[in-house]
């Protein structure tokens, strides 16, 4: 089993705003699984467990399950380490999807662990989790733009330009959380941090 956890906040007030996208990552990854024919289909169609929507089915060779935490993003490691918990699953089978301010909007980063960087989320998930090391795919938001401060632009609206750059990365890191599932952390890191890379 495989566990791909995207972060946000619930409600539609919260849809669409920057600090969800990880919930877009996971609406796009059900569709590309063929679990659901529209990425907006994954809300109707899961089932309420682990303080969140889940679903769950066969991603290649491994059983995969998709959560998005309804516990709002600072709560978001009890989630996870209830869903961790019950399937008995090592750290290393877990993937957090998440928004970034430090990477340029559509930027894709990899990693096995690290530091929180400030996000409430993942600090939660360390909290509960007791380690920093799981692995996490953060997608890039831009940084803010004074006056604006971060919680009020994580909790914004993309503007046009962001969402342009933003679908195709939404399909990339989709197909990477994919990969992850089926190889390892190593085998994603290496196809997607370096094709980001390349990237202009």
């Amino acid at each position: 089993m495989r566990l791909v956890v995207g972060l946000g906040n619930p409600g539609r007030a919260y849809a669409g705003t920057r600090h969800n996208i990880g919930f877009d990552v996971v609406d796009a990854l059900a569709q590309r699984l063929g679990w659901t024919r529209r990425a907006d289909d994954f809300d109707r169609l899961s089932r309420s467990r682990f303080d969140g929507l889940a679903m769950e089915g066969p991603a290649g060779t491994q059983k995969m399950m998709l959560l998005k935490p309804l516990t709002f993003m600072n709560l978001s490691g009890r989630a996870v380490q209830a869903a961790r918990a019950f399937y008995q699953l090592d750290q290393a089978e877990v993937l957090i999807v998440l928004d970034d301010l430090a990477l340029p909007c559509g930027k894709l980063r990899l990693r096995p662990g690290g530091s929180s960087g400030g996000h409430n989320g993942l600090k939660d998930i360390e909290r509960a989790l007791g380690t920093e090391r799981y692995p996490r795919l953060r997608l890039g938001i831009d940084p803010p733009t004074p006056p604006l401060t971060g919680k009020e632009y994580v909790l914004g609206r993309f503007t046009d330009a962001q969402r342009d750059a933003l679908e195709p990365a939404i399909r990339r890191a989709a197909e990477a959380a994919q990969l992850w599932s089926e190889l390892d952390i190593e085998a994603a890191m290496n196809r997607f941090n370096a094709d980001n890379d390349k990237e202009p």
